[in-house]
Parts: structure tokens; sequence; C-alpha cells
């Protein structure tokens, strides 16, 4: 019988932003290392490290010593083509919404060829707006709708028992539909989008949030390959330079 591949696990990350209790973070690093994961990335953790830390951890300390501590969610998807972020259902969110067994195939597909990501966020108000625009979708899990609060371990070993269980059962996987980019270009895509956008006073410099998220969304929903990014880039450097060309906007009468 044909093994599975351990490199792909080793391309999953398990990413925790903003952890405020420390027995979380060795808890969640119990839960990987019984799965066989290890990619621990840790996102301004209020306490870490902690002797808490090290006491849930158990036989799982060498993933809290290997543990990436990060200042930003960006810092930590460095290098990744696909995350998806690990939260409720929620309206004001237009993103894809996958199950755990759902994300499993997809970040193993994708791990073949680069590292993958998982989101987690806080224990008391889960991943912002802004953290979750990093994210290419939305795992749920189907807890119980009258008690759906799930501890921040508990949720990771959800996650990292899917991912192994799907691990298992395919030593062979086809090859990514495309050749996605790193979240790193597609983040510096989204700069120049707004810094573009912007200059040709289609955005409001003030306040170009809510336009911004809604495109960050729109792209995301389509998996950009790299050439795509390099291709959208080409677009709006062409675009600023017409414009610098053309000089600033007249004031126009209405006819």
């Amino acid at each position: 019988m044909t093994q599975a591949d351990p490199k792909l696990l080793a391309n999953i990350r398990i990413v925790l932003a903003r952890t405020s209790h420390p027995g979380n973070i060795g808890a969640a690093a119990r839960a990987m290392k019984t799965m066989g994961l290890s990619q621990l990335y840790l996102v301004q953790p209020t306490l870490f490290p902690n002797s808490q830390a090290d006491a849930m951890a158990a036989s799982a300390g060498d993933l809290l010593a290997q543990a990436q501590v990060c200042i930003t969610l960006e810092e930590a998807l460095a290098g990744t083509v696909l995350a998806f972020g690990v939260s409720a259902r929620r309206r004001d969110i237009v993103t894809e919404v996958l199950t755990p067994p759902e994300a499993a195939v997809r970040l193993l597909t994708e791990a073949q060829a680069a590292p993958v990501a998982l989101v987690f966020g806080n224990e008391t108000s889960g991943l912002s707006n802004e953290e979750l625009s990093l994210c290419q979708g939305l795992v749920s899990i189907a807890a119980n709708p009258d008690y759906s609060s799930l501890n921040l371990a508990a949720a990771v070993q959800v996650l990292s028992y899917e991912i192994r269980q799907t691990w298992l059962q395919h030593p062979s996987w086809p090859p990514p539909e495309i050749d996605a980019a790193r979240l790193d270009d597609v983040e510096r895509f989204y700069a120049h989008l707004e810094t573009a956008l912007t200059e040709l006073e289609f955005l409001n410099q003030g306040s170009p949030g809510k336009l911004m998220l809604k495109l960050r969304w729109l792209f995301s929903r389509t998996r950009l390959a790299q050439e795509e990014v390099n291709i959208l880039r080409g677009i709006l450097t062409a675009a600023q330079t017409a414009k610098r060309l053309a000089g600033p906007l007249r004031d126009r009468k209405p006819e």
C-alpha cells in the first residue's frame, strides 16, 4: 500500500492570532502533534513563552520551541498560497464557507506545491474582518447551534484530525488546478490596487476600507494565479501612467 506523503503535513501551518491564554497555545500544540502537524505560527500572543503553555503542551514542547512568533498575520502567511480562517458562519463576510473535510481536501491539494495555512482567532473575539480579508475562505465547524462556543484548542484538534484522516485516505493527489500566487504577492497587488484607485480618484483616500474589503472578497473567490497577478498589476501601472500624462481631472459643469 502506498504511504501518504509526510511533506504535505509539513506544508500546513496552524496560525493562532492574538491568543490571550498561554494554556491554549500549549493545548493547541499538543492537538497538532497528535495528528502529525508541526508548523505552529503565533501572531501577537499575549503571553509567550509561558509555563502554562509548556504544561498544557505535555510532550509537544518541541512545537512550542520551534513556533514562529509574528508581529502581523501577513508575516505569518508569507510564502503560503492558500489560507482559510476558522470561524462561525458570518453574514457580513461574503466568501466561500467550507466544512472541515472540504477544507482538508483543498489544503492538502495545494500543499503539494507550497505552504498553506489555517488561521484561528482570539478566544473571545475570533478573527476580525481585516484578518479574514487575508484568507481565501472560511471554515465553519458544525457545532450545536444552541451552544456553538468551541475552545480554541478543541477547534485546532477538530481541524487537525480532519486533515490527518484525509491525508491517510489519499496517498496520492492530483496536481493543483492553477499555479496560485503566493499571498505576499497578492497583498502587494492589493496595495497597488488601492494606490491606483486613489490616484484615479475612484477611491476616497480618507476611507478606502469598505470598498477595498469588498474587492478583496471578489478576488479571493477567484483564486488568483501568479500570471494573473502580474497581468492585473500591469493594467494598474498602465492606468496610473495614463492618468499622470493626462493630468488632474478638470471640474465639469453638468450639461
